[in-house]
């Protein structure tokens, strides 16, 4: 398993870690990734965990919980860093995080058409779920994809 320092986000931190979310392709343009960052780090539910090889910024995963069930967003490994652990080092980090919070049971969305992050939780021991997941803006916008 790869070796990477892992801590809470910073704010010096922060245009790095949106540029990786970049370039991995993670940012929406219905999501601030700025804006969800301050929401994650607003509470003690929730935070930003970044992984440093040396000073470099080289994965992260958003986790939160609601009191009941886990959530993780944002998992991001540096594309050119892929296959090396580095996703199952973050994500070992975030089960930790909310283990530590009490947590029992961690939840995570996959968009459809992404097979390799499915299979890459699949190798982590996440199973497809039979609930339907149903959303709504609550600003009255339509729903995205």
């Amino acid at each position: 398993m790869a070796s990477l320092s892992i801590a809470p986000i910073v704010d010096a931190d922060v245009a790095d870690v949106i540029t990786l979310w970049q370039r991995c392709g993670l940012t929406r343009p219905w999501n601030d990734p700025a804006s969800d960052i301050t929401l994650a780090r607003r509470r003690d539910n929730s935070t930003v965990l970044v992984g440093r090889d040396g000073n470099t910024i080289v994965a992260t995963a958003m986790v939160g919980h609601d009191g009941h069930r886990g959530w993780v967003y944002y998992v991001a490994v540096d594309p050119d860093r892929q296959g090396k652990g580095l996703g199952r080092t973050i994500m070992n980090s975030v089960e930790g995080w909310l283990r530590e919070a009490g947590i029992q049971k961690l939840q995570l969305l996959v968009r459809r058409e992404n097979a390799k992050a499915s299979a890459f939780y699949q190798t982590l021991g996440y199973a497809e779920s039979t609930s339907v997941m149903l959303a709504k803006w609550l600003d009255g916008r339509e729903p995205t994809p």
